[in-house]
């Protein structure tokens, strides 16, 4: 976290934030100075250029001797002396911003910054500095009054009457002086990031896999949660379902035909062998058994036979694949269909799968009306969803008038 994040709670004046922004702040002049000792010497030929021009002096050798004695002295020592100010910054940085950071390599960058350091720093810390002290002395004005009249340039303040307004104004302003410091401080370390820093790589790089990995570890668990509900379903309630609906067939017999009890029988006999034929769809799309049985080559084409529509289907894999590449394929092509079916406005679809340098490669096309847009919520963004949970991704072409070709690319190494 940074300064400038700290800035936007409203508990900002309850942290540490605007005691580190100050601390952060006092720290610059002592290492103001640390840098413009040996700068202002490296720089000493320059000074004495700007002195003799100041005074009507320009011969042109010796002022081109100085500015070049003044660029060499700088070209050549500079990066040298100020080869300690990454390491200094990346502790000082600490106070005002906790994000991770590498030194930085380039010594132009290096010198730039002590140059903003020994000249644009000091205005800005002294403006500052102006600033809080009028601000401080305008809410101590009616005290302040006793050792004189105060003046402000523009103002002078002579009696505690006039006073009270600047006093009530500059109490009100103290207010926002801790703000005041932070910006600098935000500021002034925004500059030292941007010049002496690069975020570390290393740890994005392993934040990222760690995404990854845990996304992965996600979907794993959400497979494996996903198998436990259909066997539950398949091995429990259909199994206790099936022996219901036999027992009410067998009850259906021994009454009499026609009696009313036998016509309540009847229709909760037929109530239960609905519920199972729904139970057993509800079973399907969670899991479909032929796709665990005998994997994709045969799962798409019984996926395609419920459509609505024609669909073709071609596949051409040699191998059975993992099993989270195989259900990521399935539900999405299950859906592109439904998609296919409900939106395209298609007669005719096309199904083709194929293993290309370990990856699956499935192709869903349409004869539909084509413009697809995933913002219309057809579930396109959450089919690119589940495909880059398995590293894989989606592209798209679906141009007004049709046809609507997406592509699915999974990841699918040998075993």
């Amino acid at each position: 976290m940074s300064v400038f994040s700290a800035l936007r709670s409203p508990r900002f004046l309850i942290t540490g934030w605007p005691w580190r922004s100050l601390l952060f702040v006092l720290s610059s002049l002592p290492l103001v100075l640390f840098v413009a000792a040996p700068v202002g010497v490296l720089a000493a030929p320059w000074i004495v250029l700007v002195r003799r021009l100041s005074t009507g002096d320009t011969d042109p050798v010796v002022s081109l001797a100085l500015f070049l004695g003044g660029a060499a002295l700088l070209a050549a020592l500079g990066p040298l002396v100020t080869r300690p100010l990454p390491w200094v910054e990346r502790r000082r940085l600490r106070l005002v911003d906790d994000r991770p950071l590498r030194a930085g390599r380039s010594p132009w960058r290096r010198l730039g910054y002590a140059a903003v350091l020994v000249t644009a720093v000091p205005i800005v810390y002294v403006a500052l500095a102006v600033t809080v002290m009028l601000i401080v002395v305008c809410a101590l004005s009616p005290v302040l009054l006793d050792g004189g009249p105060i003046s402000f340039g523009v103002v002078t303040i002579r009696t505690v009457g006039q006073a009270v307004p600047y006093a009530i104004g500059g109490f009100i302003a103290l207010i926002g002086v801790p703000y005041l410091i932070a910006l600098t401080a935000a500021a002034h370390a925004a500059v030292a990031r941007a010049a002496l820093h690069t975020v570390s790589t290393d740890r994005l790089r392993a934040e990222l896999v760690e995404v990854a990995r845990s996304r992965a570890r996600l979907a794993g668990a959400f497979d494996a949660e996903r198998r436990r509900i259909e066997r539950d379903l398949h091995d429990g309630a259909q199994q206790k379902l099936v022996g219901l609906t036999l027992q009410l067939g067998l009850a259906r017999i021994d009454l009499p035909d026609g009696s009313p009890a036998a016509g309540a029988v009847a229709t909760a006999h037929q109530q239960a062998k609905e519920l199972m034929g729904e139970l057993r769809e509800l079973i399907h799309g969670i899991r479909p058994q032929l796709l665990t049985d005998l994997g994709l080559t045969a799962a798409l084409p019984d996926l395609a036979g419920h459509a609505g529509i024609p669909v073709t289907v071609r596949t051409s894999l040699p191998r059975r694949l993992p099993d989270h590449v195989e259900a990521t394929a399935y539900f999405v092509v299950a859906e592109l269909l439904a998609n296919m079916f409900k939106h395209a406005g298609a007669t005719r679809g096309t199904i083709t799968a194929t293993e290309e340098h370990d990856m699956l490669v499935l192709e869903v096309s349409d004869d539909g009306h084509g413009g697809a847009d995933p913002s219309r919520g057809t579930g396109l963004t959450g089919l690119a969803d589940r495909t880059a949970v398995v590293d894989g991704r989606m592209l798209l072409a679906s141009p007004p008038g049709g046809p609507t070709v997406v592509r699915v690319e999974l990841p699918c190494p040998p075993a």
